[in-house]
């Protein structure tokens, strides 16, 4: 399909549909510069497609009440992509959303996508980022492996379970939280420093109250 093509299916398409033709959904083109690294798929396979980026943008494992409940397991392990970084090479018009905020099926961001076939989780799609879980990725070699590997926990006041693994663990979202258990002491200190520098500088600024 030309620009000519693309640019008449989108003006005939409804606006229902509008996000066919929008990343993460719309197919690059083979002389687009995308560079397939990684292929993955769903557990029936309807759904299957590929990654350019090397590493993604960051790793977690996730606590809160959502995830454990949509996955129906302990935790959620996420890598963050663009949403450039994916192209589908097949079922992607195929897929099922949830809403677990207004418990809407609408494509309505932020929202769960999943394979309506086999409902395997696919990703969360965010109104700018992409999470992808990693269990659908070909990790081929322990290198691969070892980019995908969770950076930190997140929401780790909400665990069903502990993970003694060393990683830093947040109560909520990273960075806006606590540090909590056994989160590495060193980054427990720079962390209480950043809180220190944050409140002498509001403390200049007269803003201590």
């Amino acid at each position: 399909m030309d620009e000519a093509q693309l640019d008449k299916a989108k003006q005939e398409t409804p606006s229902s549909g509008q996000w066919k033709f929008r990343p993460p959904y719309r197919m690059h083109e083979p002389n687009e510069n995308f560079k397939a690294l990684y292929e993955a798929s769903c557990h029936c396979g309807k759904v299957k497609f590929q990654l350019s980026r090397e590493e993604p943008l960051d790793s977690k494992l996730c606590h809160c009440t959502t995830c454990q409940t949509q996955h129906a397991a302990p935790f959620q392990w996420a890598a963050i992509f663009h949403k450039e970084d994916i192209n589908f090479l097949h079922g992607h018009h195929d897929l099922e959303w949830y809403d677990p905020t207004e418990k809407s099926i609408e494509h309505k961001l932020p929202c769960k996508v999943r394979c309506s076939f086999c409902h395997s989780p696919i990703m969360d799609e965010g109104r700018n980022m992409i999470l992808l879980f990693p269990s659908l990725v070909h990790l081929k070699t322990d290198e691969a492996k070892a980019k995908f590997k969770p950076r930190c926990h997140m929401f780790y006041g909400q665990r069903v379970m502990d993970i003694p693994d060393g990683l830093p663990k947040w109560s909520g979202i990273n960075e806006e939280s606590d540090l909590i258990e056994d989160s590495p002491p060193e980054l427990v200190k720079e962390r209480e420093r950043k809180r220190e520098n944050e409140r002498a500088e509001k403390f200049a600024k007269g803003e201590n109250k």
